[in-house]
C-alpha cells in the first residue's frame, strides 16, 4: 500500500479490481476513493483505513516548510506549517530563523522555503538552515503577482515580465 501522507480530499489510487471495504477516514465519491483525514492508507484485514498521523513539534534535523513572514538585515523569520511530511493544524504554527549566512538577499516575504532544523534556539523559535542544495525556496511570488519559475539554483523568473529576481532556489526532489 502507498506509505504517503494523504490529505482530506486527495484521491487514493487502488490497483483494478473490486474497491476494498472502506473504514475509518476514507470515502467514496463519484466511484473513486478519497481520505477524509489527514494519515496513511493501511488494510487493517480486508478493510482499507487511515490511520491517523499527528504533527509533533521541530526537533533537529527535521524538515519544515514555512512562509517568511518578516526580513532584517540579521535574518529572515519563518512560520513554519509543515514538520517532517506532515502539516500543522491552523494556528499551530511554529517560528523559525534563518540566519545571516544562510540568507544574504535569497528570499523575500512570502516565499515558501524548505529547511532543517538545526538547533531549538530560544524559547521563540527554531533555527533553521537552508545551505544544502535540495534546500530553499519552493515556492515566490513575483512583484507582478505571478508565480515565479526557477530558472538556476539562486534566480527565479517571472513569466508575466520576464524580469529575474535572486532567489536560492530549492533543487526539485525529482531531478
Amino acid at each position: 500500500m502507498v506509505s504517503d501522507i494523504l490529505l482530506p480530499g486527495q484521491l487514493l489510487s487502488l490497483p483494478r479490481g473490486p474497491v476494498p471495504k472502506l473504514g475509518g477516514g476514507l470515502y467514496l465519491k463519484d466511484g473513486q476513493v478519497r481520505a477524509s483525514l489527514v494519515g496513511v492508507a493501511q488494510y487493517e484485514g480486508s478493510t482499507l483505513a487511515i490511520s491517523r498521523v499527528r504533527s509533533h513539534p521541530p526537533a533537529a534535523n527535521s524538515v519544515v516548510l514555512g512562509t517568511v513572514t518578516r526580513l532584517s538585515p540579521l535574518q529572515a523569520m519563518v512560520s513554519i506549517s509543515v514538520v517532517d511530511g506532515i502539516p500543522l493544524p491552523a494556528g499551530e504554527e511554529f517560528n523559525g530563523v534563518i540566519r545571516t549566512q544562510d540568507i544574504g538577499d535569497c528570499f523575500r516575504g512570502g516565499d515558501v522555503v524548505k529547511g532543517v532544523v538545526i538547533s531549538l534556539g530560544d524559547a521563540r523559535s527554531y533555527y533553521i538552515t537552508t545551505a544544502r542544495n535540495d534546500l530553499g525556496v519552493i515556492f515566490a511570488t513575483s512583484e507582478a503577482g505571478a508565480s515565479m519559475d526557477p530558472v538556476s539554483w539562486q534566480e527565479m523568473r517571472c513569466p508575466k515580465t520576464g524580469r529575474i529576481e535572486k532567489r536560492k532556489c530549492a533543487k526539485p526532489e525529482t531531478l
